[in-house]
């Protein structure tokens, strides 16, 4: 029996994580994971997904553990191509750096063209198992940022990826930030993937599947989300607001209306308003405070575009808007009334463009009918014609045979 409480984190650093707490921390292994096709579609697209997402200046590849590189000798080749390509030509100490920032030196061999030394120890420290991907980033010539897809949990993965690639309209919170000068001089930090870029390093935003975490990071992560944060000193219940000015965020005990600008809170207001209740109140316990600010601000601009969307409105930005909502429900915000309204949208925003198709479809027969009426109408004053001509020249085909042939042999 296996019992995970699962907890998403977004670090000081930027890296989204996903935590679980189990009883049994003993860890399962599959004997013939790549015998299901799918679980291995599923674990390529993750990794395809997250390398798509990495800064394109810096190279990058992907890997798939096999047992080998997991277990006995612990030894991890890499791409040919891409060592003859970016790394050194002689023999050199790699540092592999995880999403949390931690940093392992390995050995790299240029004639064996892989990782030697130090990989064994990287591979057990993240319980790594075969099936699992790997996606290398070369950050600097000996330094590579390293992204891990688990092939199991596909689920959570899926969530945290969502959360990963969360883009929020930088026009609209440039706007914002305007508004919030000029109201309370506080200005919200939308929730994105931070690159930075120093003497040629970079930290991206990261994705981990782990499946524990010590009591020290707790203790780590309680000390960070209490900065600048009040705590509440009793539980809120959504009944008691009569007014905005009685309306406050509370997530685990803390306050956190300071993470969000006036003007975003107002909006959020009104959306909770619209439910009689705290949208974020069945999150998951645990969740990174500044990761709940960026879901409800992004919940705000989603609701925002939603209003303002008309059936011109490209599909591709419903397409978005369905992903990050659904996203946000696995993680427990109530935003299945945007789901809902959404949905309809989207149901007639394609039938509107059927009927534009169909239209379209209806006009070209229409022309096409027209030409081909006007190909009969020839044709028939053509058939009628023939048939005047041949009425005058009044003589059957027999007659005018017996006449040639006696023509033919008349004296002369």
């Amino acid at each position: 029996m296996f019992y995970c409480v699962l907890r998403t984190e977004l670090s000081s650093n930027g890296a989204v994580s996903i935590v679980c707490f189990s009883e049994k921390r003993k860890r399962s292994t599959y004997d013939n994971l790549y015998d299901n096709e799918e679980v291995k579609n599923a674990v390529m697209e993750q990794a395809n997904d997250i390398q798509a997402n990495l800064d394109p200046q810096f190279p990058s590849f992907i890997k798939f553990m096999l047992r080998s590189h997991v277990t006995g000798g612990f030894w991890l080749g890499l791409s040919r191509k891409f060592c003859i390509d970016n790394l050194p030509k002689q023999d050199t100490m790699i540092v592999l750096e995880d999403e949390s920032g931690s940093e392992y030196d390995t050995k790299y061999l240029v004639e064996k063209i892989g990782l030697s030394a130090g990989w064994r120890g990287f591979s057990i420290a993240h319980k790594l198992v075969e099936g699992d991907a790997l996606v290398f980033h070369l950050v600097t010539l000996s330094k590579f940022k390293v992204y891990i897809v688990r092939s199991r949990g596909s689920d959570e993965v899926d969530c945290a990826l969502g959360l990963l690639k969360l883009e929020t309209c930088n026009q609209q919170v440039e706007s914002e930030k305007h508004i919030c000068e000029e109201e309370d001089n506080k200005c919200w930090e939308p929730l994105a993937q931070n690159i930075q870029k120093d003497n040629q390093m970079i930290s991206c935003t990261g994705l981990e599947l782990v499946s524990e975490q010590s009591e020290d990071e707790s203790k780590d992560f309680g000390s960070e989300v209490l900065n600048g944060l009040k705590i509440c000193e009793s539980a809120v219940d959504f009944k008691e607001v009569k007014s905005f000015q009685d309306f406050s965020i509370v997530v685990n005990d803390l306050v956190i209306d300071s993470a969000l600008s006036k003007y975003l809170r107002t909006k959020y207001y009104e959306l909770c308003c619209s439910q009689n209740s705290f949208l974020h109140n069945s999150v998951l316990d645990g969740l990174n405070c500044k990761l709940i600010s960026g879901m409800i601000s992004e919940t705000i601009n989603i609701a925002d575009a939603i209003r303002a969307s008309k059936l011109t409105t490209p599909h591709d930005n419903f397409d978005t808007w369905d992903k990050t909502l659904k996203a946000f429900k696995m993680m427990g915000m109530n935003v299945g009334f945007l789901l809902i309204r959404l949905d309809q949208l989207m149901n007639l925003a394609s039938t509107s463009k059927r009927l534009q198709e169909a239209r379209l479809e209806r006009a070209n027969a229409g022309e096409e009918k027209s030409a081909l009426e006007l190909k009969l109408s020839e044709v028939r004053e053509r058939i009628d014609r023939l048939d005047s001509e041949i009425e005058a020249l009044g003589a059957n085909p027999n007659s005018l045979d017996v006449m040639f042939q006696e023509m033919a042999k008349a004296p002369w």
